[in-house]
């Protein structure tokens, strides 16, 4: 019996969301909203110019619903993922990180809240 020859009721129902090289939307956005805590990542973003284009720049802006419930339970480093999407949202900061010197002073503060958070336990 050919699959066509089928009532409907028997095949598999369709995929709920669409999967993009094998992942779902939200697991691509999650992976990448996540690379944004990176200031080497954000550098590399600002030296290939996607930061200068306003497509790029609205999607950045659409990435926020992650700063909310439920979607921020789903971040790993919630703190600099969140305070460099909020970075991101500001013209001047996203002129800024194409220098070296901001990124090594983002980086620092990353190691020394890691370094003091590991204190306190």
């Amino acid at each position: 019996m050919a699959s066509q020859d089928l009532p409907m009721a028997l095949e598999p129902p369709p995929e709920a969301e669409p999967k993009y090289g094998g992942f779902t939307r939200f697991e691509i956005e999650l992976e990448f909203v996540q690379c944004l805590a990176n200031p080497f990542y954000l550098n590399h973003l600002a030296s290939q110019k996607f930061l200068t284009n306003p497509t790029f720049i609205a999607y950045l802006a659409y990435l926020q619903y992650w700063s909310r419930p439920p979607y921020i339970k789903y971040l790993n480093y919630p703190g600099p993922t969140l305070k460099n999407l909020e970075l991101l949202q500001e013209e001047r900061f996203r002129q800024e990180i194409i220098s070296p010197d901001l990124v090594q002073a983002l980086a620092a503060e990353g190691i020394k809240a890691s370094v003091e958070w590991h204190k306190d336990e």
